[in-house]
């Protein structure tokens, strides 16, 4: 947790004494709610940590989640919210550049993993290239590789086994990594590349066995927080952005199996 303090006083030093003054200010500020956007692979890490946050403060967390492309797509259109939570980091960047967030505001607040994932424990008794090779299933899901940063590393994974273009027949796409993951759990498709934090996840009572994809195999999952500029004056917005990176936030995020940057 120090280091990533510490690397935000770096690389952000307006962010942090920011957020500090926004922290003295809204403890005595009345109770407000933000509106967070967030990428499907992290809602229910983010309901964890938000329902920690609201006992702390007071404030209340409103969660709308989606794919990043899907999410972006809203912002630029006007949509009302205070935060993003990408499952990238090119886009809170894009909305940092063209004036839609706070400059100074983004950080990478986790470091997601891709895992290949079935319902069936069977059907991944053997090193997940091998069974993407024999390909044993009819459908292989994965999120759309257009608006979804987990569903363009599932493409690239494809590619890096030189399997992209033979598994093509196979694929189902979700508009998400969360409908990717009801594909494989429903066994609508026998596989699914999906987020490790969804295998990980307290509430999936069904097999955890899965592969976890080399992190080389595709560009890394770093997922950047930004300050939207409607939410710059908001106290709850700011003041969640400040939790999102203290020791209470960090042990769900870790418990997800993301790592910290």
């Amino acid at each position: 947790m120090r280091r990533l303090v510490d690397l935000l006083r770096l690389r952000f030093p307006r962010l942090i004494l920011t957020l500090t003054l926004w922290s003295i200010a809204s403890s005595t500020a009345l109770a407000e709610e933000v509106r967070v956007a967030v990428a499907s692979n992290f809602h229910n890490p983010l309901k964890a940590i938000a329902k920690k946050f609201e006992a702390q403060t007071g404030h209340r967390v409103q969660t709308i989640a989606g794919s990043t492309g899907k999410l972006y797509a809203q912002v630029i259109q006007g949509a009302p919210f205070d935060l993003l939570l990408a499952a990238d980091s090119r886009r809170p960047q894009l909305l940092e550049n063209n004036g839609q967030a706070v400059a100074g505001s983004r950080f990478t607040y986790a470091v997601g993993k891709l895992a290949l994932w079935s319902a069936n424990p069977k059907t991944l008794s053997e090193n997940g290239a091998t069974v993407l090779r024999r390909m044993k299933v009819k459908r292989l899901a994965l999120a759309n590789p257009k608006t979804a940063p987990y569903g363009k590393a599932a493409r690239q994974t494809l590619q890096k086994l030189k399997l992209w273009d033979k598994l093509r027949p196979h694929l189902v796409r979700g508009e998400n990594i969360g409908q990717t993951f009801q594909f494989a759990m429903s066994g609508n498709a026998g596989l699914g590349f999906v987020a490790l934090s969804q295998v990980l996840d307290p509430k999936n009572k069904m097999t955890r066995q899965h592969w976890q994809v080399p992190s080389d195999f595709h560009d890394p999952l770093n997922q950047d927080a930004v300050l939207l500029a409607r939410g710059e004056k908001n106290s709850a917005a700011t003041a969640f952005l400040e939790f999102l990176i203290s020791d209470s936030a960090e042990k769900i995020i870790l418990s997800y199996g993301y790592d910290r940057p």
